[in-house]
């Protein structure tokens, strides 16, 4: 079995249990949004059983490399039967002025990409969506190993019960601030679906993929909106450069930033090396920021 990168091989991990082998095309760390596959990329797709995929455009080489590929066997949209969120950026400030400069440098580069047609790929974040993804790739499993389909749908189901658990965690980390002081700022916008689930307001100076580069007007006017609204709590995605966020922090007086894990897990010795161990972790990452922000007088900020 095949992924396209490392959170959705946990998944396939979780459903599949010890009667499947899954490969990530793309590495603990590595940024999918800018992936460029190669010949052994296309190589592990040729000897394929089942490829999973997030789909909603996050991943804009996969039609292509499916097609060097020879693979003919089925592929598994791990999102399908999620209402996509459409981009939309808060209050109309941060984050503009990046779409125009990410076209040109996907149209150099020959890449179809998610900022083209505004649909947020980052369903994941919310853990309600993930019980999708989940039979979803229950399902994808039966079909190429139907002799496996009962085990496959107990892990499921034995995996959907800790998924419910976790959401009722992430609620509860998160009970302890107020939701008018859920307020932080990452390095692009990926936290959406966490957003609208969990109620935090996050700004970002790039847009849904990191293939951007954001205008310095839209950075002043992301850094007049966080002293406009005194946001103290900063952080990093794993996938990023960290210079930006520095930057902004930096001239706002925030707090060093934090880091996050968005559009790939940790490697297996690092903080976030499953799903669920992500999501406890960005979750507890936010709230010590928060709470940390709260405790810092408004002149200090």
């Amino acid at each position: 079995m095949v992924a396209t990168f490392n959170l959705l091989a946990d998944i396939v991990e979780q459903v599949g249990g010890d009667a499947v082998r899954v490969t990530s095309l793309v590495a603990p760390g590595a940024d999918v949004h800018v992936f460029q596959p190669g010949p052994n990329h296309a190589r592990q797709l040729a000897d394929a059983r089942l490829v999973v995929t997030n789909g909603l455009g996050f991943e804009g080489w996969i039609d292509r490399l499916v097609r060097s590929s020879g693979y003919r066997g089925p592929v598994v949209v791990s999102s399908r039967g999620i209402e996509p969120l459409r981009d939309a950026q808060d209050d109309g400030e941060a984050g503009h002025g990046h779409r125009e400069r990410s076209r040109s440098r996907q149209e150099g580069h020959g890449h179809a990409h998610d900022d083209d047609h505004g649909t947020d790929p980052h369903a994941w974040q919310s853990v309600p969506n993930m019980k999708r993804y989940v039979a979803n790739i229950a399902d994808g499993l039966c079909g190429v190993a139907p002799a496996g389909c009962d085990g496959f749908r107990a892990n499921a189901g034995n995996y959907l019960a800790r998924l419910a658990v976790l959401d009722r965690d992430i609620r509860s980390m998160l009970s302890v601030i107020a939701p008018d002081a859920r307020k932080v700022i990452t390095s692009h916008r990926a936290f959406a679906y966490y957003a609208r689930e969990y109620e935090v307001r996050f700004l970002a100076p790039v847009g849904l993929s990191t293939n951007a580069e954001p205008s310095a007007a839209s950075v002043g006017r992301l850094i007049r909106q966080i002293r406009r609204e005194k946001v103290g709590a900063f952080f990093v995605e794993g996938i990023s450069d960290p210079r930006l966020i520095e930057r902004i922090r930096a001239e706002t007086g925030g707090a060093s930033p934090g880091t996050l894990y968005s559009d790939s897990l940790s490697a297996p010795d690092g903080p976030a090396p499953s799903y669920e161990a992500m999501m406890r972790f960005n979750t507890k990452a936010i709230t010590a920021a928060l709470s940390a922000a709260a405790a810092v007088p408004p002149a200090r900020r």
